[in-house]
């Protein structure tokens, strides 16, 4: 494992065009305190070289500890259905995963002493978010690491959560993919109703950010055997409201 490959500061891990956001200069600055604009992309504000050394140290310290999400549709969603075209899709995914909920998980032991949970939990990496979504955010953020191989996928979900007090008037989630030999990987959203937006997310190093809850899916990961994209995933309460820890397959 190479030492000292994952910072202690997020910002470290950005570049130039990255640390403009940081700075408040970057066009994407406040682009989420649109209501009307739920997600956004970018291929060129995480340094690829840091990125890429991440990923290796991710590859070799997490991969053992990573817990299975596997939820297909299940027959009854179309056998136990008594109405034409009133069929209900419940959330279906694979992947793996890192859920934060525990200290004692071997996954979050592992990204502690990697310096993994550290960089997550650094000042900048909320103040980027906040940079984002142009007001803002509470501390005590969730985090959650994803894994997706070949054919693992998340189907279309929109990440409401009305039964949660704090979170069902509106969330930001800040996702960093970084990826290796994925041929390709699409995120596809609703606008005006309708599955009509598509962006890569298989690009070496990417940050999406999403103003939850919107539709919204993500397409089979095609590659070879060894294709990977690591999400490392930050959800972020808007200022008011009292910490969460929400669990997102995006």
């Amino acid at each position: 494992m190479t030492s000292g490959a994952i910072p202690a500061e997020f910002e470290d891990l950005l570049s130039r065009a990255g640390r403009r956001v940081l700075a408040g200069t970057h066009p994407l600055c406040g682009a989420l305190a649109d209501p009307k604009r739920r997600f956004l992309a970018a291929d060129d504000l995480l340094d690829r070289a840091k990125a890429a050394r991440v990923r290796r140290v991710l590859e070799e310290a997490l991969t053992p500890t990573l817990e299975p999400l596997d939820k297909p549709a299940l027959p009854e969603t179309i056998w136990d259905m008594r109405r034409d075209y009133g069929e209900l899709l419940p959330k279906t995914t694979r992947a793996r995963t890192v859920f934060f909920d525990s200290r004692r998980e071997p996954g979050v032991k592992a990204a502690e002493r990697i310096g993994l949970a550290r960089m997550m939990r650094s000042p900048s990496f909320r103040a980027f978010a906040e940079a984002l979504a142009g007001r803002r955010l509470r501390s005590g953020w969730g985090l959650q690491v994803l894994r997706y191989g070949p054919g693992d996928y998340a189907g279309p979900h929109n990440d409401h959560h009305p039964e949660n007090a704090d979170a069902r008037r509106g969330y930001i989630d800040l996702h960093l993919s970084l990826c290796s030999g994925v041929a390709h990987q699409w995120l596809v959203y609703a606008r005006g109703g309708h599955f009509s937006e598509i962006v890569s997310v298989a690009a070496p190093a990417t940050v999406t950010a999403y103003r939850l809850p919107f539709w919204h899916y993500t397409t089979p990961l095609a590659g070879g055997p060894k294709a990977a994209r690591w999400v490392l995933l930050g959800t972020f309460l808007f200022q008011g409201t009292a910490d969460l820890q929400v669990r997102s397959q995006s």
